[in-house]
């Protein structure tokens, strides 16, 4: 029972990772083409809140629960697809906590925009392509991280 909670964990978890990104990322970039400063500052306000409360929440559990699988199952974290896996996570963390103060960033900006009724300002997109540049090595990564996950390959060091 224990193996089926810690797996049924884990992949629920890796599922919001994926999913959350995906819906962030989608909601965003629709909001941004709108080029309407108070459509961007409301939906960077939800994306915010949803990558502190969905993504932070999956990025801090996903390891608990990985560790526990292999240990319990009796993989070592050193096994080929398992430490690619980890690196990739760590990959996808070098790209996501960057991510988490643009969209902060875009967000004050947006707001401080609306609020005195000015387009976006430069800085705003800047910030949001450099924020769309990091989503495709975070995502593949992530993508990544799903296939190691299920194909398990034998992978040698």
């Amino acid at each position: 029972m224990l193996y089926f909670t810690l797996k049924f964990l884990h992949v629920i978890g890796a599922s919001v990772l994926l999913g959350t990104g995906a819906g962030i990322a989608f909601f965003m970039l629709l909001a941004h083409r709108t080029g309407d400063v108070r459509t961007v500052a409301a939906v960077a306000r939800m994306v915010v809140v949803a990558d502190f409360v969905f993504t932070a929440t999956a990025v801090v559990l996903q390891p608990i629960t990985g560790v526990a699988l292999a240990w319990h199952v009796g993989y070592s974290l050193w096994d080929g697809w398992i430490a690619l896996s980890i690196l990739l996570y760590l990959v996808t963390g070098a790209f996501w906590l960057p991510v988490v103060w643009m969209q902060m960033e875009m967000r004050r900006l947006a707001e401080q925009s609306t609020a005195a009724g000015k387009p976006l300002p430069p800085r705003y997109h800047r910030l949001f392509r450099l924020w769309f540049l990091f989503g495709f090595p975070a995502f593949a990564a992530v993508l990544a991280i799903f296939w190691l996950m299920i194909a398990r390959p034998s992978l040698e060091w």
